[in-house]
């Protein structure tokens, strides 16, 4: 995955603009490359192996399946419509492995408000892929 996600980035025309450009770019490509992966598995329907991902210890999401991956994403395009900072923060949680401290450094707000606006996207996620 790392792997894939760094050929992906240095393809990339843009020059990274410092470390938190470089941390946002890949959590970005590391989510095209997964969801890239389940489309691909997707269309040859082959079985797949079990990936865990644990969003944090409060809220464990077990993606068993590809389309699950595709359901993540699609939720994620949603938030990213209603606001695009917390779409982001999803991004560099899940796909980035930031922490909250680390995810507030990159997008230049308080670990506060990343934390509030963390416990809110939880719950939408929750929501959303449970419904």
């Amino acid at each position: 995955l790392v792997h894939e996600a760094y050929l992906r980035m240095i393809r990339q025309e843009e020059a990274l603009a410092g470390r938190s450009h470089f941390f946002a770019l890949s959590a970005q490509m590391m989510r095209r490359v997964l969801v890239d992966h389940a489309r691909g598995r997707g269309r040859h329907k082959r079985g797949g192996d079990q990936i865990r991902v644990e969003l944090d210890e409060k809220l464990k999401l077990s993606v068993e399946r590809d389309h699950d991956v595709l359901a993540l994403d699609e939720a994620l395009q949603r938030l990213a419509e209603l606001d695009p900072r917390q779409a982001q923060i999803v991004e560099l949680r899940f796909f980035g492995g930031l922490t909250v401290a680390e995810v507030a450094e990159v997008l230049q707000v308080s670990k506060r408000t990343v934390e509030a606006e963390w416990t809110m996207i939880k719950a939408w996620l929750r929501r959303e892929l449970t419904a």
